[in-house]
């Protein structure tokens, strides 16, 4: 287990101003022992749940040219058909995948591929589950053009607790399948739009692991004498 880049400056000052407000109780507040054992347990508690946030867990990453594993851990919390209204100007089946606070905050990249498009959007930061968190919150769309052929779009969406969205990619770069393409500070959600002949691989309510679990899988056409 590591401790992701995106929270060692976190984890570094969270530490050391509480590290200082127990030395200055300890020292200034000597009297009331039983105060300052709960808050250093707090202190303790707070530390740990943070840390937790930024933990980078080793991963046997699944990689198939035309299979999409889980951009992130989390939840499947939509699938259904929708319009996409940012870059394909069509229908498309959505993925959704809400990252609660327990969750690993990486997003990974789907499918290799090339980026083809990237958009930051500054926005809102209603609920994840909200209906208007897709398209008003905070949140980066990135569009891969796989090697199977078709192309695949998935969007970062911050959320209430998550305020601050990071992405290591741009335009033109070449990706591969179960790399890390962001991450979201204190979780929210990822959307994955996909062509409508998609086979979905998960349900509703199905626990996912981002670079392991399959999602879905592209269609693609059959080879044939000639190439």
């Amino acid at each position: 287990m590591k401790i992701h880049k995106e929270g060692r400056k976190i984890l570094f000052f969270t530490l050391l101003i509480l590290l200082v407000l127990n030395l200055l109780l300890y020292n200034f507040n000597a009297e009331n022992n039983t105060f300052n054992k709960i808050f250093s347990g707090v202190s303790a508690v707070l530390f740990l749940l943070i840390l937790q946030f930024f933990r980078s867990p080793y991963r046997n990453l699944l990689l198939h040219e035309d299979l999409l594993t889980a951009p992130a851990d989390g939840k499947v919390v939509v699938i259904e058909e929708v319009e996409e209204p940012e870059y394909f100007k069509d229908k498309r089946k959505q993925i959704s995948i809400f990252m609660s606070p327990i969750n690993v905050h990486i997003t990974r990249n789907p499918i290799s591929g090339i980026v083809k498009y990237f958009k930051y959007h500054p926005g809102n930061y209603f609920v994840a589950w909200h209906p208007k968190s897709s398209t008003q919150n905070e949140r980066t769309t990135v569009v891969v053009e796989s090697n199977a052929g078709p192309e695949v779009l998935f969007r970062q969406i911050a959320g209430a607790m998550a305020r601050r969205i990071v992405w290591y990619v741009s335009e033109g770069d070449e990706v591969s399948q179960g790399e890390e393409f962001g991450f979201i500070k204190f979780g929210s959600r990822v959307d994955i739009f996909v062509p409508l002949d998609t086979e979905i691989k998960v349900e509703l309510g199905q626990k996912t692991k981002g670079g392991q679990t399959v999602i879905a899988q592209l269609k693609t056409p059959p080879p044939t004498l000639f190439g």
